[in-house]
């Protein structure tokens, strides 16, 4: 019986993905196997031992130790693309909101009203100050071309926007995607200099932390429209309130709000709506489910922010799962003690992304403890798992 922890409310869709007779699920299980997260903070959280592997319902992983994790041995995954249609979604209302300042109209319609103003005496003299410029016609910078951003870019030359995408490590997947109408850029400052828009899907890291700011801003043009649905982080804060009081940035539109923010000139504060619908939230849970289910039952990890991508056919009556250092003479470690304890490999696949690799050996026979001990010992290795088919 698999123990799986749930931080957060996942969606029932989700937790039906695990077969209740192999799986205990709740937000109370004790040395979980697993945990499903949304946007719990886990910094601090205190791993058990059993702890195996983190599936965040979600694209971000902010909120988890990565680094932590890694050294631990405990796979973390996420969920990139299930939230791509409602984030794109909100980015083209986004757009409109940072042109026309719908907003700012709906509250005064409301003040009229609150104050005893017949609203319909009042609208036409009272509408200019809410004018503002179309989408069509104009340039859109979009800054990250993975599974939000292509679709934002797509989406927008629909609108009749000219679009211009910049991501240095654009995937295979993402450019067939791409509409032939998106312009590469090959830069930043092509964006910077050039769009009318700027809008952000990126990760927040130590290259991307506050990009836009006072230098970025700079070279952009005059009363430049940017939007923030990826994360606060990105923009500088200091920065882009100077230049809204300038009017350098004629908006910002940002899914990540706090109180200075929120009172800042022409900043739309949009409540962290991103991934907020309902499909959105099934898609998530159903997919961090899936990807937990697979490793934990299979040893296969797809989607993982901090081990490679391996997914292996199963061909033996055993499958040992080796989370180890990235460092030269690991294999032959492994094989060598396999070999010494007359363990035949029926099939083996080695995966590395940066300093961490992974390898799941097949085998025709059943292991005792003590093979599995030797493999921990040797010097790199940081679990060890025995799955039985």
């Amino acid at each position: 019986m698999y123990r799986i922890k749930t931080l957060n409310k996942i969606s029932p869709a989700g937790l039906s993905v695990l077969d209740q007779t192999r799986y205990q699920v709740s937000g109370d299980v004790e040395n979980e196997d697993g945990i499903l997260v949304r946007s719990a903070d886990m910094h601090d959280y205190a791993f058990p031992d059993a702890l195996r592997a983190i599936a965040r319902a979600g694209a971000g992983t902010n909120n988890i130790p990565i680094d932590r994790c890694s050294e631990a041995g405990i796979v973390v995954f996420n969920t990139p693309g299930a939230n791509a249609n409602a984030v794109k979604e909100l980015a083209v209302c986004a757009l409109l909101l940072a042109s026309r300042n719908i907003a700012g109209g709906v509250e005064w319609v409301k003040a009229q009203a609150a104050a005893g103003v017949e609203v319909a005496d009042v609208v036409e003299k009272g509408k200019g100050q809410f004018v503002g410029p179309e989408l069509s016609g104009k340039m859109l910078g979009v800054i990250g071309l993975g599974a939000i951003g292509v679709q934002v870019a797509n989406i927008a030359t629909k609108l009749g926007m000219t679009v211009f995408g910049y991501d240095p490590y654009l995937s295979v997947d993402a450019a067939l995607s791409l509409s032939r109408l998106v312009h590469r850029a090959m830069d930043l400052e092509t964006i910077y200099k050039n769009c009318d828009y700027i809008t952000l899907h990126v990760p927040l890291n130590d290259q991307t932390r506050g990009m836009i700011n006072s230098d970025a801003i700079h070279m952009m043009k005059g009363g430049v429209r940017i939007i923030n649905l990826a994360r606060g982080g990105l923009v500088n804060e200091d920065d882009i309130l100077a230049a809204l009081d300038t009017g350098k940035v004629a908006a910002y539109v940002t899914d990540f709000p706090n109180s200075r923010l929120a009172g800042g000139r022409n900043v739309v504060p949009i409540p962290h709506l991103g991934a907020s619908t309902p499909e959105s939230e099934e898609n998530c849970a159903v997919m961090a489910a899936q990807q937990l289910r697979d490793y934990l039952e299979n040893g296969n990890i797809r989607n993982s922010v901090n081990l490679p991508t391996l997914e292996q056919e199963w061909s033996g009556i055993a499958r040992l799962c080796i989370i180890h250092r990235n460092i030269p003479a690991m294999l032959s470690a492994i094989t060598g003690i396999l070999s010494q304890e007359g363990v035949n490999v029926e099939n083996m696949t080695n995966k590395s992304k940066k300093d961490y690799a992974y390898t799941v050996v097949d085998i025709n026979a059943r292991v005792k403890d003590s093979v599995l001990d030797a493999i921990r010992a040797v010097d790199g290795v940081l679990r060890v798992r025995l799955i039985n088919h």
